[in-house]
């Protein structure tokens, strides 16, 4: 078994596009996913998952039905399952840290554009 570490700045540097989660490693039945977002989300919620953002780089507004919660760099949000959300970037590109179970499907209850059904590896 390879253990290997991962530098933030260079996985984030090794891919482009927005709404699209690479996945960076597992824990268990959980997966650490690393995504650029840019603008808004869609709302969806997550029947049996919670989900973890951590803020890398850049602001992000976690829009919730209770009112909005702004997320900046070094700051993380725990979303409970069940709970409705929808995450967008401020001022322009946002890099988030997910930790999350495998089992989770980016978009939740919903299926969009941004549906992603399989992620890539980093690395």
């Amino acid at each position: 078994m390879t253990i290997d570490k991962v530098n933030l700045a260079h996985a984030f540097a090794s891919f482009g596009d927005h709404w699209n989660p690479r996945v960076a490693g597992d824990i268990n039945d959980f997966q650490v996913k690393l995504v650029k977002l840019d603008g808004k989300f869609d709302w969806h919620h997550h029947e049996r998952e919670d989900e973890l953002f951590l803020v890398v780089a850049g602001r992000m507004k976690m829009g919730l039905r209770t009112g909005d919660v702004i997320v900046e760099a070094g700051e993380f949000i725990i979303i409970p399952h069940g709970v409705e959300h929808c995450p967008e970037a401020l001022d322009g590109e946002c890099h988030v840290l997910l930790l999350e179970p495998n089992t989770v499907l980016n978009t939740g209850n919903v299926e969009t554009d941004k549906t992603r059904t399989t992620l890539e590896r980093l690395g």
